[in-house]
């Protein structure tokens, strides 16, 4: 995927009613992810997580969608989960479909904004879709 055919992606994922089953696999899909990998996370196949509501995708990213209000709690979570390490997540976020927080893991860059505003942020998680950014 380019970077407008992801804009246009998050910006669809962020204007529609959250969906606390479904965001994972459509933030996921929003950044190139193939429909068979989302299809092994869905099922459970290839998702590593422990943490409650989490999505663990190998080498990419561990998410989480938590109750409203836990959304740094939940990130904490994630970030201190022995898989997250592991399976060599470069992103962790939560969300609480108000509210979304999130990491890069190997820059150490942060983000936090209302669900909402993640279109402004799509550049964000571009390495998720393969393209890196030059600061």
């Amino acid at each position: 995927m380019n970077a407008v055919e992801i804009e246009e992606a998050v910006s669809n994922l962020a204007s529609q009613p959250f969906d606390r089953e479904e965001f994972p696999f459509t933030f996921l899909e929003a950044y190139g992810n193939k429909e068979t990998t989302i299809k092994r996370l869905r099922k459970g196949n290839s998702n590593k997580s422990q943490v409650p509501g989490g999505i663990l995708q190998r080498s990419n990213i561990h998410l989480a969608v938590c109750e409203s209000g836990q959304v740094t709690d939940t990130l904490q979570k994630l970030s201190g989960a022995p898989e997250t390490a592991k399976q060599k997540a470069k992103f962790i976020l939560a969300t609480d479909g108000e509210n979304l927080e999130a990491e890069n893991l190997l820059s150490g860059d942060t983000l936090a904004c209302t669900f909402a505003d993640l279109e402004e942020h799509f550049t964000f998680f571009f390495e998720l879709a393969g393209i890196s950014t030059v600061k």
